[in-house]
């Protein structure tokens, strides 16, 4: 299949990040790594082999990024605040950054959908219910949306508008809901080992509270939380929405 990577400087994170582009035609599928894993992660671990068909079929062009992750929300060495504020920049990096560099290398604006495992589920739910304006959709496996699970004691407004779990019960803006209810959203877990099914039914909770359609999926007690699952439910659900 075809491939590029590219890099530039980026000015939301004063250093040099790279992407990787798999495919030449249709929506954009946005991968973030899982934990402190680079832009070649999924790649390495044959995720994107197993949704090569629909790379080459041009259902899908995807674009994996990476992460500062070992800069804020997994780094407990730097200082409290400085992981929020690196955090808020990472998220304006994809706003910013990211997004127009998609459009730009689709020739249009194609439809972009949020996806990722374990860390980046979050990141990729985190970065959608954000801005449903923006993104059409998430592919979330395995995460946890609760940013309180990485910070730990440390709690200030950047992380209530970074945890899922915290913000969304409390948007009331019409416009908002209304996005988030046009959209593909998609809540994935397995219950084997490692796993924190609870997480995704938490979510699920809150968004039908807030009458917003979605899928939640709990695969089975043998599904871990290690590749193997996501290598399964990645091409599934790509398939079905």
């Amino acid at each position: 299949m075809h491939k590029e990577i590219h890099k530039w400087y980026s000015k939301a994170l004063f250093k040099d990040m790279e992407i990787a582009v798999y495919g030449n035609y249709g929506y954009a599928l946005l991968l973030f790594p899982t934990a402190a894993a680079d832009f070649l992660e999924y790649e390495r671990f044959h995720l994107i082999y197993s949704i090569g068909h629909h790379i080459k079929s041009g259902k899908i062009k995807v674009f994996c990024v990476n992460t500062v992750n070992n800069e804020c929300i997994l780094n407990s060495k730097n200082e409290p605040g400085h992981r929020s504020i690196r955090h808020g920049q990472f998220n304006n990096y994809i706003i910013s950054e990211v997004v127009p560099f998609i459009h730009s290398h689709s020739k249009g604006l194609v439809p972009i959908v949020t996806a990722g495992a374990s860390v980046g589920a979050y990141h990729a739910a985190n970065l959608f219910f954000q801005r449903p304006d923006i993104f059409s959709g998430m592919i979330a496996m395995s995460g946890v949306y609760d940013i309180k699970y990485y910070v730990r004691d440390y709690y200030d407004d950047h992380c209530y508008f970074n945890s899922p779990v915290d913000y969304l019960p409390n948007i009331t803006d019409h416009s908002v809901l209304e996005q988030m209810r046009k959209s593909s959203i998609v809540i994935a877990s397995g219950q084997g080992a490692y796993e924190d099914p609870e997480s995704s039914r938490g979510l699920s909770e809150i968004l039908n509270a807030k009458s917003v359609p979605h899928w939640l999926d709990l695969w089975g007690h043998d599904m871990r939380h290690d590749w193997p699952t996501w290598r399964a439910m990645l091409p599934y659900f790509i398939n079905k929405i």
